[in-house]
C-alpha cells in the first residue's frame, strides 16, 4: 500500500503560479510512473502531466510550456509547477503513482484561478 498526500493548491490569479506537491509513504524510484490528473466541476478526470521512471515526461496539450512536472526521489516527492495559470486550469488535482503492485491515488487539492 503506498499513501500519497498533495499539497500546494490554492486561489491564484490568471497569470499567477502555483507549485503542488506529492508525497508518498514509499520510494518512488521503482515506481513505473508518476502523475498529475485533474477534475473540474462537471467534468472528467483528466491526465495533466506525466514522469516515467527513466525521467521522460509528457503533458496534455492545454498546459505545454505552462505546467512542468519533476520529482525528488530524495524526499519520495512529485512536483507540479504550474505557470501562467488561466481560469480553464481550475479543478481538482490529483497525484496518482503507478507500482508493480498497483496504482495509488492522492486526496486531492483544489486549484481556483480567479481574478
Amino acid at each position: 500500500q503506498v499513501q500519497l498526500v498533495e499539497s500546494g493548491g490554492g486561489l491564484v490569479q490568471p497569470g499567477g503560479s502555483l507549485r503542488l506537491s506529492c508525497v508518498a509513504s514509499r520510494s518512488i524510484v521503482s515506481a513505473d510512473a508518476m502523475r498529475w490528473y485533474r477534475q473540474a466541476p462537471g467534468k472528467q478526470r483528466e491526465l495533466v502531466a506525466n514522469i516515467f521512471g527513466g525521467g521522460r515526461t509528457d503533458y496534455r496539450d492545454s498546459v505545454k510550456g505552462r505546467f512542468t512536472i519533476y520529482t525528488d526521489n530524495a524526499k519520495n516527492t512529485v512536483y507540479l509547477q504550474m505557470n501562467a495559470l488561466k481560469p480553464e486550469d481550475t479543478a481538482d488535482y490529483y497525484c496518482m503513482a503507478m507500482f508493480s503492485t498497483g496504482n495509488y491515488w492522492g486526496q486531492g487539492t483544489r486549484v481556483t484561478v480567479s481574478s
